[in-house]
């Protein structure tokens, strides 16, 4: 992939959000009082669109990122997936959208250390009640398409940072989601290492079709997307506002 193109496979214009925010609020109450970590944000994401979400430490990314995936609920607002509101189901149901349609990334790749790359990446289907041989083939598949086909049966302790996030996004595209949130997802790597997740996840984008919301702190990571907002003291600012 060009490393100065955003990454190809553009939304439409014309695209029907696949999220739309309304009026988004979180608090957390901390000895006694509100803290106010979202404050109102309102915002689209369309569908196969790639966004960057920047922003300082403690400016609400990771909130908006939980809220937008089903991890945690908002207190005021509405989150919109493919026109039902996400905050209107029981936890059921939420836990069956975070199944079947978001794949997570996080900074750290949170593998269980007892599975192999192969049994990690398994693991969804497992939880949803699928076969463990059509996971594992599934896992297969997916782990040889991101180079780690001679690294199925190994642990996570063998292998490398690099191979271990690889085998964290290859867990989180294993339902074949409909979006990936990604936080941080090169954050605990180095620069050449960090640079092959995002070929990466923008390369999956392409080949897969699916919606990327990233929570970044690097610039350069951002500027290959096709979209990038910051996020200042739980609100959304988008460039030139």
């Amino acid at each position: 992939m060009n490393r100065d193109m955003p990454g190809g496979c553009l939304p439409a214009p014309e695209a029907e959000a696949l999220f739309r925010v309304e009026d988004l609020h979180k608090s957390f109450p901390t000895d006694g009082r509100e803290i106010h970590v979202l404050k109102g944000i309102d915002m689209e994401i369309r569908p196969r669109e790639a966004l960057a979400i920047l922003g300082a430490s403690g400016a609400g990314k990771t909130t908006f990122l939980h809220l937008l995936g089903g991890l945690d609920r908002a207190s005021r607002g509405r989150v919109v997936y493919r026109g039902e509101e996400l905050l209107q189901k029981q936890d059921r149901e939420l836990a069956a959208f975070r199944n079947r349609e978001v794949g997570f990334v996080f900074q750290f790749h949170y593998l269980l250390n007892d599975l192999t790359a192969l049994e990690n990446t398994a693991l969804p289907v497992l939880i949803a009640g699928g076969s463990k041989k059509r996971a594992e083939q599934r896992a297969a598949s997916l782990l040889e398409e991101l180079g780690l086909g001679e690294r199925l049966s190994h642990r996570p302790g063998k292998l490398s940072g690099g191979e271990q996030q690889r085998v964290a996004v290859a867990r989180a595209m294993i339902m074949e989601p409909k979006v990936i949130l990604a936080d941080e997802p090169t954050g605990n790597l180095d620069t050449l290492t960090a640079a092959g997740v995002e070929d990466l996840l923008l390369g999956l984008r392409e080949s897969h079709g699916v919606t990327l919301v990233v929570v970044t702190h690097n610039p350069e990571f951002a500027s290959r997307m096709d979209r990038k907002v910051h996020m200042v003291d739980g609100r959304i600012v988008e460039p030139g506002a």
